[in-house]
């Protein structure tokens, strides 16, 4: 994704797509939840990876259904940092390491808060490529380490959205139907908790 004209194409699809919100990963649970399921990436539900055979499961099973809802696809790799004002240093600057090829699509401006000194803006930026498993294995890392937050990766139609977080990963797809599909072929990654959490 390179150009102004590629920034409004993704704005206009995402509207057309998620009209229930902008594109802040955990709020799509809740808006798209007859569509949404989630996979936790360890076994046991077990958080955070400690050995490398640990990372080796969590990237297993984030590339397992990465490549079955995107494979032979392009896609858009979409994250996120924050700022207390547009022009300051955003956080993680760990971001730009792991997505430095990503340009800017937006920023949002939270003013909730009637003080201005505490309004917060989130940049959210965006690359498209070629899915292919392990592209990116790196950022996902960082993920599970709750380095990274806000991820999504979606397909370059953004019919289907997979947002992985530290202890597992939210996917919507196109359908209910869909969603048992792919949530009956990995019951064995599913939470435990009868909301599904």
């Amino acid at each position: 994704m390179s150009s102004e004209m590629d920034r409004d194409r993704l704005s206009a699809l995402w509207q057309r797509q998620f009209p229930k919100g902008p594109p802040i990963a955990h709020e799509l649970r809740n808006a798209y939840s007859d569509r949404w399921v989630r996979f936790h990436s360890l076994p046991g539900s077990k958080r955070y990876p400690e050995t490398e055979d640990e990372y080796a499961i969590v990237l297993h099973r984030y590339n397992t259904i990465l490549d079955e809802l995107f494979a032979g696809t392009d896609i858009y790799v979409i994250t996120v940092a924050w700022s207390w004002r547009s022009e300051d240093s955003e956080l993680p600057p760990r971001r730009r390491e792991v997505h430095s090829e990503a340009i800017r699509w937006t920023t949002l401006a939270c003013e909730d808060d009637p003080d201005p000194e505490n309004h917060s803006y989130t940049h959210i930026y965006a690359d498209r490529r070629r899915w292919k498993p392990g592209t990116v294995d790196a950022l996902l890392r960082e993920v599970a380490e709750d380095v990274l937050s806000g991820v999504i990766i979606t397909d370059s139609d953004l019919r289907r959205i997979h947002h992985p977080y530290d202890g597992g990963a939210d996917v919507i797809v196109t359908t209910s139907e869909e969603r048992d599909r792919l949530r009956d072929k990995h019951l064995g990654w599913l939470p435990q908790n009868p909301a599904g959490l």
